[in-house]
């Protein structure tokens, strides 16, 4: 078309797409071109603004590597990978959260019972629950992909003073659903800041914190795959979590107990010499 105007181009565009096109993504595409549209003529953006956006673009994909998904990390702290999330969960089975830019896959077997604190300091953590379904029944042989940052508020995937599977294990449940494991107690972190996300939340004000978490992946044949997060109730940023990742059923509850407490048929049961912290949290999945 030749007479394309700034009233007409959304429009055109949408014309341009073949009629074999598939429908979804028709209906994604001309969506995003609407509403891509839509904000340039609302903003009225000039060329300064459009490069800018460009230039955001491009600097994310210079620092995007394996263990550094600054995509991911755009899209977690504009908001749009929680609101995801959250147009997908179902009211009647645990809430899922962020993903998050630093899973490593294939991460080491973890016994039910185990441990992944190992020669790290802080507190042991306890953190043990049972994996249900829907109806309150434990789902056997469900497995579940566990992380979280070291002490010193760092991934394995960040730190070269970590092995790459530090801090991450993978557990299949028996058919009493339940998992058990022992961690150092998680801490607060930074989301990287060095990068095009950290401009963008400097330009906005904002603060780059993330409460402490476990992360959690949760998959069992015939139900549908979790990925979600837990967080403590006591948690200086639970109410003002960078990247949007926190739910009221994912809010628990750390409880400080004697040494002498510490249950038999843990990995490290007898080693435990002071004080540690238990947290008890059921995942619900929902069937496919």
């Amino acid at each position: 078309m030749r007479n394309v105007t700034k009233d007409n181009i959304t429009d055109v565009f949408k014309s341009y797409m073949a009629p074999e096109m598939d429908p979804r993504m028709r209906e994604v595409m001309g969506s995003l071109v609407q509403h891509l549209h839509d904000f340039a003529r609302d903003t009225k953006l000039t060329h300064d603004e459009w490069r800018q956006g460009i230039a955001f673009l491009e600097g994310c994909a210079a620092i995007e590597t394996e263990d550094r998904h600054e995509f991911v990390l755009a899209s977690d702290v504009l908001g749009l990978s929680s609101l995801i999330d959250m147009l997908h969960s179902r009211d009647d089975a645990t809430s899922s959260s962020v993903l998050g830019p630093f899973h490593v896959s294939g991460a080491p077997p973890l016994e039910v019972g185990g441990d992944m604190k190992r020669d790290f300091g802080g507190p042991v953590l306890l953190a043990e629950g049972v994996i249900r379904d829907t109806d309150g029944n434990p789902i056997a042989g469900a497995e579940i992909d566990i992380w979280q940052t070291a002490p010193n508020g760092l991934y394995a995937s960040q730190d070269e003073e970590q092995d790459t599977f530090s801090f991450h294990g993978l557990m299949t449940v028996g058919d009493d659903g339940r998992y058990a494991f022992t961690t150092v107690k998680p801490v607060e972190y930074t989301v990287p800041s060095d990068g095009p996300v950290g401009d963008i939340l400097r330009a906005c004000g904002r603060h780059p914190w993330r409460p402490s978490h476990l992360h959690y992946i949760i998959k069992a044949p015939g139900y549908r795959t979790l990925v979600t997060e837990v967080f403590p109730e006591d948690d200086q940023y639970l109410d003002q979590d960078t990247v949007f990742g926190v739910r009221d059923d994912l809010v628990m509850t750390y409880h400080e107990k004697a040494a002498a407490d510490f249950p038999d048929g843990m990995a490290i049961s007898g080693k435990v010499n002071e004080p540690y912290l238990s947290v008890n949290f059921d995942v619900i999945l929902a069937s496919e």
